[in-house]
């Protein structure tokens, strides 16, 4: 395994309104084969900071108290990733009574991924295609195919079959397709936030992983950024779970900054190599 050095730096402006609560999720999470060091989280002007550790798969948050005035929220840390490259031909689906308990709740449909409405749609596209690392991949490729990538075209009530008319939407919206055509075929499936290298226009990203052989194996349908890229911040049922930041009162975000960078992948492009940092 090849080890991965990757610097992660995020700004958020926020003109504040009235006293406002914040959920803040852009911390990376911490895996097996994902470590963080040199972590710095600070807010102007200065507020208490409650750190929280959210669920079984062990997604950060931080909450922040507000006032009124312009609140600049800056976090940065080191990533160390040393994934797991599983041969693409062990990578099977496996069947319901072979999947542990933790893994069946991301076979049912949620609130972006309404995986039971297309069981039709799904077989008659991909049931035909031989079971496992081929078929998601095929999955993944017909969204980057079939949609096109249009900052603003879909919002937040924008749901995967919502997009699959319109075939048009952005990160989110291509994973949560991916995500709802994986369950329908009974793939276990769930949605994921990172920061990712070489993404243009820098920002965060949405992408997807699908539980094949025993482990959770990457996918982006987007094709915007290499996979050996992607640092993870936090996973889930779809984007619901893992919002970058979830607001209780009134404030308006003015300011953006996501950055993420190796210089080992200036070069690259993405790949079809399995890859997993679950």
């Amino acid at each position: 395994m090849t080890e991965r050095i990757i610097n992660l730096h995020s700004e958020l402006t926020y003109s504040v309104h009235a006293p406002t609560t914040i959920l803040l999720k852009v911390a990376a999470m911490r895996t097996a084969r994902q470590a963080i060091s040199d972590e710095i989280l600070t807010v102007n002007p200065s507020t208490s900071v409650d750190y929280l550790q959210e669920g079984p798969l062990g997604n950060r948050a931080c909450r922040l108290s507000l006032q009124p005035g312009s609140t600049t929220i800056h976090y940065s840390a080191t990533a160390a990733i040393e994934p797991k490259h599983p041969s693409n031909a062990d990578l099977n689906e496996l069947d319901y009574t072979e999947l542990p308990a933790e893994v069946l709740p991301y076979l049912n449909p949620s609130r972006y991924c309404e995986s039971d409405k297309l069981g039709k749609f799904a077989a008659d596209n991909f049931g035909h295609i031989d079971r496992g690392f081929n078929r998601v991949s095929q999955i993944s490729e017909w969204v980057f195919n079939n949609l096109s990538y249009t900052p603003g075209s879909t919002g937040p009530s924008s749901t995967a079959c919502d997009v699959l008319l319109q075939r048009t939407g952005v990160c989110r919206d291509y994973a949560h397709v991916a995500i709802a055509l994986c369950r329908a075929l009974g793939i276990p499936a769930r949605y994921v936030s990172g920061y990712a290298v070489n993404l243009n226009p820098p920002d965060f990203h949405g992408f997807f992983e699908a539980y094949l052989g025993g482990d959770w194996i990457l996918f982006d349908a987007t094709r915007l950024a290499p996979i050996a890229g992607f640092v993870r911040i936090g996973a889930g049922r779809d984007a619901a779970d893992v919002a970058f930041a979830t607001l209780i009162g009134q404030a308006t975000l003015t300011g953006k900054t996501v950055q993420a960078t190796d210089p080992q992948l200036v070069t690259e492009s993405p790949s079809g190599e399995a890859l997993s940092t679950a």
